[in-house]
């Protein structure tokens, strides 16, 4: 939600005509703008004030709490000569929103994006998301990319990566500083870098029994010394089973483990496998007497395998440091490959406050959104700028799936949106049968249609209660049918989407036909959006015709009754007199 605030007459009218512009998520306050700014500030993604500068700094000051999560504030003057971002010019998405507000008002937008390089940047934010380890100054590089000095972007693994400003690139040939993201250590000493170190590499480790500390961690020390690994992104130490209470291996692990969190990490953990497990990885460099004494020919290359794919959840993985043999121990670093990104995100019915926060996480973290045009347009003010947007029109459910899909196998961070039930579903199912294991794919759920019309139409839900949706373009009607006559011979409370008159209409009579004529029906049009209307009847006088595509529908129970013009069906299940158990 953007609220809008003004006390004078010009700013309410300015107002008006910038929520115009803004979209459905632009609200202008009633009331007295102190009230109002309280009431409202913990629903608001950004807030836009027609008032002087320190007017809006005394009213918001009190409310600021997290850089990270505060709303974007952006300033108008009485005179609409400027439009300030006051606060949260980046993570708030102030500046994006100053350039908006701007553009509206033919005015001069002020973004005084430098006086975020000792707050929150871009760069902190990636820290973050990669889980790395930071080398080198964080806060001046950071002031570097806000200044819009250019920055050369390393980054040989390919990680997804989210929007960044323009002036860090790859293609930069004279940069002022450079970025590397990499779990190895550089070759040579180099002036203004940042490295952020990833935990990727997962270090597999057998040995003697009665091993030494000493010779643990001398022998895993070589990853670095002999193959440029970092240790600072070792991610978890692995072995086999026989060797989970071996003292020589789990003190070099809390040893290593000590430096690892003073880093900022978390404690590394030691993770083992049974013999048999680790005999069926396939490796280099098997050993016959290994197999001998410990049931599996490989223990270092075999588990620090094992484990990686086990922690990588599908991504591929590779045997970065094939075995080194020290006094009594081996030890082997394998990697876990980064892969594109794909978040399925659910930026529900409509009202921004019915939006999740993982979902502007998700948003943020994205360098390409693919959407519905309706909804990329509801988010487009959370979006990073550069953020790529590809929208399409309604009915490319399948186009715009494949495509996110696409772009994920290519190694971008996606966010393929939709809205609702139906059409968070219609994309996902497409987008899930496409993607495969070179892809991260993570689900972001919203608040949904059918979720939201219950809830304004009182506690209809609270029996088992099914979703079917109406429309025959995929299913055929005769298989919709058979679903809506289970329900009614179920009992169940029965939420119907995508409904067409005649559909609904014979819905309803299958329904009818198992159910009292007084059972309630509601339907709730627009839910949460302009030209919301909510109504209620019995089944035997609901009109079909009243409905449109953009109606929820939810048939109650046997149970279900109207107390107080609100919907509610009893917890507890009560048969009728008619019926036997």
């Amino acid at each position: 939600m953007i609220g809008l605030f003004a006390v004078t007459a010009a700013g309410r009218r300015a107002a008006a005509e910038v929520a115009g512009r803004l979209g459905p998520d632009a609200v202008v306050a009633d009331g007295p703008i102190g009230s109002a700014v309280r009431r409202l500030w913990d629903h608001l993604d950004a807030a836009v004030f027609f008032l002087a500068s320190d007017a809006t700094v005394r009213l918001v000051a009190p409310l600021l709490r997290d850089e990270r999560a505060d709303p974007g504030v952006v300033c108008v003057d009485e005179e609409k000569r400027f439009a300030i971002a006051l606060t949260g010019g980046q993570a708030g998405g102030a500046n994006a929103l100053a350039e908006q507000v701007a553009d509206v008002l033919d005015c001069d937008p002020v973004v005084t994006t430098v006086t975020g390089a000792t707050g929150v940047t871009p760069l902190d934010e990636l820290v973050e998301q990669l889980d790395a380890t930071v080398d080198g100054d964080l806060a001046s590089c950071g002031a570097a990319l806000l200044e819009d000095l250019p920055v050369l972007l390393v980054n040989p693994h390919g990680f997804p990566l989210p929007a960044l400003p323009p002036n860090v690139s790859p293609d930069v040939e004279t940069p002022l500083w450079t970025v590397v993201i990499d779990d190895r250590r550089p070759t040579e000493e180099e002036e203004r870098t940042l490295r952020l170190i990833p935990r990727t590499l997962v270090v597999g480790v057998g040995s003697t029994s009665g091993i030494s500390r000493t010779a643990v961690i001398e022998t895993i020390a070589r990853l670095d010394s002999e193959h440029g690994l970092d240790p600072r992104a070792i991610r978890a130490i692995a072995s086999v089973d026989l060797k989970a209470d071996e003292d020589g291996i789990l003190e070099a692990v809390q040893d290593l483990g000590f430096w690892h969190s003073a880093d900022g990490g978390d404690e590394l953990s030691l993770l083992t496998y049974p013999a048999e497990v680790l005999a069926e990885v396939e490796v280099p460099n098997p050993s016959e007497a290994v197999g001998a004494e410990a049931g599996t020919s490989s223990v270092a290359e075999a588990s620090a395998l094992h484990a990686a794919a086990e922690l990588g959840y599908g991504a591929q993985v590779e045997l970065v440091a094939p075995k080194i043999k020290g006094n009594g121990v081996t030890a082997a670093a394998a990697r876990i490959r980064p892969r594109g990104r794909l978040a399925l995100i659910g930026i529900g019915p409509g009202a921004a406050d019915l939006r999740v926060p993982r979902a502007d996480a998700e948003l943020r973290r994205a360098s390409v959104v693919v959407g519905l045009d309706q909804h990329v347009d509801q988010v487009r003010h959370l979006l990073r700028p550069g953020t790529e947007v590809r929208s399409t029109g309604q009915g490319e459910e399948e186009a715009r799936a494949t495509e996110a899909v696409e772009l994920a196998r290519e190694g971008r961070a996606v966010a393929l949106i939709g809205s609702g039930d139906a059409g968070v579903y219609a994309m996902a199912s497409p987008a899930l049968e496409q993607a495969d294991v070179d892809i991260e794919v993570v689900g972001v759920p919203g608040v949904t249609a059918v979720l939201a019309a219950s809830a304004l139409l009182g506690a209809p839900l609270g029996h088992d209660h099914v979703l079917i949706s109406l429309s025959d373009l995929r299913t055929p009607w005769e298989v919709i049918e058979r679903r809506v006559r289970a329900a009614a011979e179920g009992d169940l409370v029965v939420c119907l989407g995508s409904p067409r008159p005649d559909q609904l209409g014979r819905a309803l009579e299958i329904l009818a036909e198992h159910r009292p004529a007084t059972t309630p029906v509601g339907a709730v049009q627009h839910a949460t959006r302009t030209g919301q209307r909510i109504w209620c009847a019995p089944i035997s006088e609901f009109d079909p015709a009243d409905v449109d595509a953009h109606t929820t529908v939810v048939v109650g129970s046997s149970q279900s009754t109207v107390v107080g013009h609100r919907m509610v069906t009893p917890r507890g299940y009560r048969w009728m007199a008619t019926e036997t158990p």
